[in-house]
C-alpha cells in the first residue's frame, strides 16, 4: 500500500505562485511514475502532469506547458509541482497520484493508469 499526502495549497492572486508537495508513503520500490491532476467544481478530474520516477522525464497538459513544472526527490519519496503565472481558471483541488506500472509511460495523462491518490490540497486564485 502506498500513503499520499499532498500540501502547499492555498489562496494567491492571479500571477502568483504556489508549489505544491505530495510525500509518499508505505511501497517505495519499483515506482513508475508521479502525477498531478486537478478538479475545478462541476468538472471532471483532468491531468496536469507527470514524471517518471527513473529519469524523470516529464509530460504536460498544454495549457500547463511553461507554467508549471513537476519535479521529484527521490531520496523524500516526494513530487513537487511548482506553479507560476497562476490564473483565477486554475482554481481546483490537486490531486496527487502514484502509478507502478509500465503502463504509465504512455497513458501518464489518463486517471485510471495510476494506482493510488491523494486526499488533495485546495488551490485558489482570485482575480
Amino acid at each position: 500500500q502506498v500513503q499520499l499526502v499532498e500540501s502547499g495549497g492555498g489562496l494567491v492572486q492571479a500571477g502568483g505562485s504556489l508549489r505544491l508537495s505530495c510525500a509518499a508513503s508505505g511501497r517505495t520500490f519499483s515506482r513508475y511514475a508521479m502525477g498531478w491532476f486537478r478538479q475545478a467544481p462541476g468538472k471532471e478530474r483532468e491531468f496536469v502532469a507527470a514524471i517518471k520516477w527513473s529519469d524523470s522525464i516529464t509530460h504536460y497538459a498544454d495549457s500547463m506547458k511553461g507554467r508549471f513544472t513537476i519535479s521529484r526527490e527521490n531520496a523524500k519519496n516526494t513530487v513537487y509541482l511548482q506553479m507560476n503565472s497562476l490564473k483565477p481558471e486554475d482554481t481546483a483541488v490537486y490531486y496527487c497520484a502514484d502509478c507502478w506500472r509500465p503502463y504509465c509511460g504512455t497513458y501518464y495523462y489518463s486517471r485510471a493508469a495510476y494506482d493510488y491518490w491523494g486526499q488533495g490540497t485546495q488551490v485558489t486564485v482570485s482575480s
